[in-house]
C-alpha cells in the first residue's frame, strides 16, 4: 500500500471519529421521539391525568424529549382541539394543561353522569364564593358585613365542595377563621390563577342572570369593617403560651381536613 493510500485511509477514520463524536455532544440535544410521537404521547399524558398535569410533570415524564419540542407540540395541539366542530378542548388551568369538554355542551355532558343530582349553587352561594375570591383572605364576619346576609350555612356547603378552604385565623379579638379559595375553584371557573380573575361585572355573569351585580360591587369595593386588634398583653400571652396557637391552627386544620375529605355535592 502507496504512502498516499495509507494517508488517505488515516484522515477517513480521522473524519468519522470526529463525526462521531459530534454526534454523541448532539444527543443531549435530540429528542427519543420523533415529533408526531411527541404530540401523541402528551395528548395521552394529559388525557389520562386525574387533575391538570403541570409543566414540570411533563418534563419529567418526558425527560428524553428537548423542552422546546414538547413545548411546540402541546402548542399544536392546543391548535387541533381549537378548531371548530369538537366536543372537547385543551385548556390551560390552574397552573396546568387539562382536556375538557366545552362549556357550550355541559349540559348534555351532565345529563349523562348524574341527571338527578342538581349541580348549581345558589345564589347566596354564588355571592358568598364571589366576596371570597375577591377580598380573600376574608373571615365570616366580614363577609356577612359585606354581604348584608349571613353566611354559616353557606360556608359550609363551599367547604364540603372544596371551592374554599380555611388559610388560618385573623389576628384580631377572637381570632376568626380565614377563608380562601382552592385549587378547585380554579378548575371549576377554568382560571390558570387567580390573576386572572375577570371583572366581577364579567365574573357575575359567569355566576348566573340572578346574581346582584351591583350589591356585589359594592361589597368588593367597599373597605373592610373595622375589627379591634388584639391588645399587646393578648398578643403577648399567645407568644407565652405557644399551645393556644396551635390549638387555634389545629382547628383551622381540621376543618379544612373534613372539607377536603367530604364528598363533593
Amino acid at each position: 500500500m502507496s504512502d498516499e493510500e495509507t494517508d488517505n485511509q488515516e484522515e477517513t477514520a480521522a473524519t468519522a471519529a470526529t463525526d462521531e463524536g459530534a454526534a454523541i455532544d448532539e444527543g443531549s440535544e435530540t429528542s427519543v421521539l420523533p415529533p408526531a410521537e411527541v404530540r401523541a404521547v402528551l395528548e395521552a399524558l394529559i388525557f389520562a391525568s386525574e387533575q391538570p398535569i403541570t409543566p414540570r410533570e411533563i418534563g419529567q415524564v418526558l425527560g428524553g424529549v428537548p423542552k422546546e419540542m414538547w413545548q411546540e407540540a402541546l402548542g399544536d395541539l392546543q391548535a387541533d382541539y381549537a378548531r371548530d366542530g369538537r366536543g372537547l378542548q385543551l385548556v390551560e388551568v390552574a397552573s396546568g394543561w387539562q382536556i375538557t369538554t366545552r362549556p357550550e355542551y355541559n349540559d348534555w355532558v351532565r345529563e349523562l353522569l348524574d341527571p338527578q343530582r342538581p349541580t348549581r349553587l345558589s345564589i347566596q352561594a354564588l355571592e358568598t364564593l364571589a366576596v371570597i375570591a375577591y377580598k380573600q383572605p376574608v373571615t365570616q364576619p366580614e363577609v356577612i358585613e359585606l354581604r348584608g346576609v349571613k353566611s354559616g350555612g353557606v360556608l359550609k356547603t363551599l367547604l364540603e365542595k372544596r371551592l374554599i378552604r380555611i388559610t388560618g385565623r385573623k389576628e384580631v379579638v377572637g381570632r376568626p377563621m380565614l377563608y380562601g379559595t382552592t385549587r378547585e375553584f380554579l378548575l371549576h371557573f377554568g382560571l390558570k390563577d387567580l390573576s386572572e380573575l375577570p371583572k366581577i361585572e364579567e365574573f357575575a355573569e359567569v355566576l348566573g342572570e340572578e346574581v346582584d351585580v351591583e350589591g356585589l360591587k359594592r361589597a368588593i369595593e367597599a373597605p373592610r369593617p373595622v375589627e379591634i386588634p388584639l391588645s399587646d398583653e393578648e398578643g403577648e400571652q399567645l407568644s407565652l403560651d405557644p399551645g393556644a396557637g396551635d390549638d387555634a391552627a389545629a382547628d383551622g386544620t381540621d376543618a379544612g381536613d373534613t372539607a377536603r375529605e367530604s364528598t363533593e355535592d
